[in-house]
């Protein structure tokens, strides 16, 4: 059977090249294959500042190896303060900073040490919306609108009540940094 409309560049390349559809209210939507075996190079051009400025690696312990779990995430200003949202819901980063009590390092051309708390259902809608319009995007850009429909399932520029709607789907952390003067290189290479 085919998928994505009979497409085959489509069904070979899924979300990279036809969007992912996040917006089903199961526990864990995961990214498209092509997508985490990607990961790996995201993290290095992370690392050496070759990506857009908000995006970050988090690194946080495997809740069941103790495993340091590598994973590139968008990291969302709003009111001078970050957060973290998860688009696949329950994901296995979210998963695994909750077992970490939300102990974690973030990451670009230099690493911080910080705690990660979750924000309750009711406090996300303002952060989803700064997740939409980051980096000077507009409510009517394209980039937003595509982000709004197929990763939210919500209009380009929507409601607070479309946005409380969903809310309760996509996990937001707020970052607090434990070192907030100091931070460390972030090694380049060697990412596993």
């Amino acid at each position: 059977m085919r998928t994505n409309h009979g497409h085959p560049i489509r069904e070979r390349f899924g979300g990279i090249v036809a969007p992912v559809d996040y917006t089903s209210p199961t526990g864990y939507r995961p990214g498209p294959a092509p997508y985490r075996r990607l990961q790996p190079l995201g993290q290095l051009l992370t690392r050496c500042g070759l990506s857009p400025g908000y995006a970050v690696v988090l690194e946080v312990p495997g809740r069941r190896t103790g495993n340091i779990r590598r994973t590139n995430l968008v990291r969302v200003d709003h009111d001078g303060r970050h957060f973290l949202v998860s688009l696949g819901g329950e994901s296995e980063w979210v998963r695994n900073v909750r077992a970490a009590d939300g102990r974690v390092v973030l990451g670009r051309r230099e690493c911080r040490a910080a705690r990660l708390t979750e924000i309750p259902p009711a406090e996300r809608p303002p952060v989803i919306r700064a997740y939409l319009h980051r980096a000077g995007r507009a409510g009517r850009s394209w980039g937003a609108a595509r982000e709004a429909r197929h990763y939210f399932g919500v209009t380009t520029d929507p409601a607070d009540a479309e946005l409380r709607g969903i809310a309760e789907r996509y996990p937001v952390f707020r970052v607090d940094y434990r070192t907030p003067s100091r931070s460390t290189p972030c090694p380049a290479a060697g990412l596993p």
